[in-house]
């Protein structure tokens, strides 16, 4: 089982915006799952506070979001916001989904640890996930 200090990495996965497609989220959730890891979903067309609240209150490390809506760019680095504004600075924050290469680098930028796209097998982000875990000693 992956755990941080006593208990299971905890993982919220959200689906900021309007976007209506969740079977990519679901996808990972469940193989973050399988991999020990807790997690939480917060279902379709979340705001990024509702995302970064829930993210608080459940105490998690890493939060990934999932979006096809072309809306990274703005939700993306707004939840990172919201949590370094709750004093949440350490979650780990990926994302996933349709997101233009060129985009990437300027999300990385705002503090969106690792980007996956379409076709990134389920066994990557868990050993992202994990070796970021074990980098802090969790």
């Amino acid at each position: 089982m992956v755990k941080k200090a006593d208990r299971p990495i905890r993982v919220l996965v959200g689906k900021p915006g309007l976007d209506g497609h969740d079977r990519g989220a679901k996808v990972v959730a469940a193989a973050l799952r399988d991999a020990g890891m807790e997690v939480i979903y917060t279902g379709l067309h979340q705001t990024p506070e509702m995302i970064a609240t829930a993210a608080v209150q459940e105490d998690v490390d890493v939060v990934g979001l999932s979006i096809l809506s072309g809306a990274h760019m703005t939700l993306f680095p707004r939840v990172r916001d919201l949590l370094s504004e709750a004093g949440r600075s350490d979650v780990l924050v990926i994302g996933g989904g349709i997101i233009p290469a060129e985009d990437i680098e300027r999300l990385e930028g705002k503090g969106i640890a690792k980007l996956f796209g379409p076709g990134t097998a389920s066994q990557e982000i868990v050993e992202y996930i994990t070796s970021w875990a074990e980098s802090r000693g969790e």
